[in-house]
């Protein structure tokens, strides 16, 4: 055999043995009423890396809990959303569905009724590396998302609606993000926490934008009863973060009069810089109030600009903190706030009063969506000059 023939023969011989190690295609799994499996942690049992799992939608499923450990599933609720009831059961005594895989992708879930004995359940705990959640409803459980220390971790929220979830003691929230990598926050709406905080990461870099954050009136019930929520958003550890393009509200009846706290317990990651950039705030509180607060162990001055802060309060306690092109008043006009449609009417202080925000850290300031409700967004009109607030005029 020629030496031609012999490195043909000799490559044919190894294609055919990567062919023989390569992994088998990921696989789809069915879940619900007459489906191969049942409910959705039967699934989870069996599912490999790389599996999809289809849950079928308009059904409930009654205590429902366990661990999902294996990593790269996509969980997805198809036909209608599926609801996941604790039905007073939980997992590893951590909640509803604890994940221990990397890479999860969960879509079009709806859960709730997680509690456990030391009164700090989940329905969506986090011990894995990285995860995404898409268009889930999470309400009425002593913690929405709860996750842990995890640097490594890049964790993804969007199109999302978060409500009543909290025990009331004001330790548990609508989410609890821990020492992730990083957090994005986006096109979600997230209400009513019970004591706790609408919003809460002690992630190294928060991207917070085009959110919803407010509360009904007592009494009132919406998708969910009414809460009384603390911060609106709280950032304890400070950390890179950029809140851009949200309706942040605080209503009359609340757990602490701040909007919005950074670095308040001790300022311990990295990065010290807040950009709060064309968001509209609202405190509904007549006597009190601060909209951004900010921790004395921050370092570095933030920089507030293009936003609304309607109502009454300080803009914030920071003493040079670079305050540019805002607009204050205690009652700005919108088209129609009682149905939020918080576009501004003809002010000369809003209407393209704003200036171009920069780009930080590779990461443009500029806003590019408005926050539609519920839980969407739509692309922000394109301006000469870009207004204040989270919206442009509806002029």
């Amino acid at each position: 055999m020629s030496s031609r023939h012999t490195v043909q023969l000799g490559t044919i011989l190894a294609l055919l043995g990567s062919a023989i190690i390569l992994p088998a295609h990921a696989a789809t799994l069915s879940v619900g009423p007459g489906k191969t499996h049942t409910t959705p942690c039967r699934a989870f049992a069996v599912a490999k890396a790389g599996d999809r799992i289809e849950i079928a939608g308009n059904t409930t499923y009654r205590g429902d809990v366990c661990a999902i450990k294996p990593s790269k599933l996509t969980i997805v609720g198809v036909n209608g959303r599926p609801k996941i009831d604790a039905g007073g059961k939980n997992a590893l005594g951590k909640g509803t569905w604890v994940v221990q895989g990397n890479d999860i992708v969960i879509e079009n879930v709806e859960m709730f009724g997680a509690k456990v004995p030391d009164k700090n359940g989940a329905a969506l705990r986090l011990e894995g590396t990285n995860f995404t959640l898409r268009r889930a409803f999470i309400h009425d459980n002593e913690n929405g998302i709860l996750s842990g220390v995890n640097t490594a971790s890049k964790i993804v929220i969007e199109n999302s609606e978060f409500g009543h979830n909290g025990n009331g003691t004001g330790q548990t929230h609508n989410l609890y993000i821990g020492n992730a990598g990083s957090l994005t926050f986006r096109f979600n709406y997230s209400h009513d926490a019970d004591v706790g905080h609408n919003l809460k990461s002690r992630a190294r870099i928060n991207t917070i934008a085009y959110n919803r954050f407010s509360s009904t009136v007592p009494g009132q019930t919406g998708t969910t009863a009414s809460g009384k929520p603390s911060y609106e958003i709280d950032l304890p550890n400070a950390g890179t973060s950029y809140i851009v393009g949200n309706v942040i509200h605080q209503p009359a009846a609340h757990s602490n009069s701040n909007l919005v706290s950074y670095g308040a317990e001790g300022a311990s990651n990295p990065g010290h810089d807040l950009y709060v950039v064309n968001n509209t705030f609202l405190n509904d509180d007549s006597a009190r109030g601060t909209f951004v607060m900010i921790g004395a162990k921050v370092t570095k001055k933030a920089l507030l600009q293009n936003n609304i802060f309607g109502g009454t309060g300080a803009v914030t306690n920071q003493v040079g903190a670079v305050e540019k092109t805002n607009y204050r008043s205690v009652a700005p006009g919108f088209v129609n706030r009682a149905v939020w449609d918080l576009r501004p009417t003809a002010n000369a202080l809003i209407v393209n009063a704003g200036s171009a925000p920069p780009t930080v850290n590779g990461f443009s300031l500029k806003p590019a969506y408005v926050y539609q409700h519920s839980a969407s967004a739509a692309t922000r009109p394109a301006v000469k000059s870009i207004d204040v607030g989270a919206y442009e005029s509806a002029l």
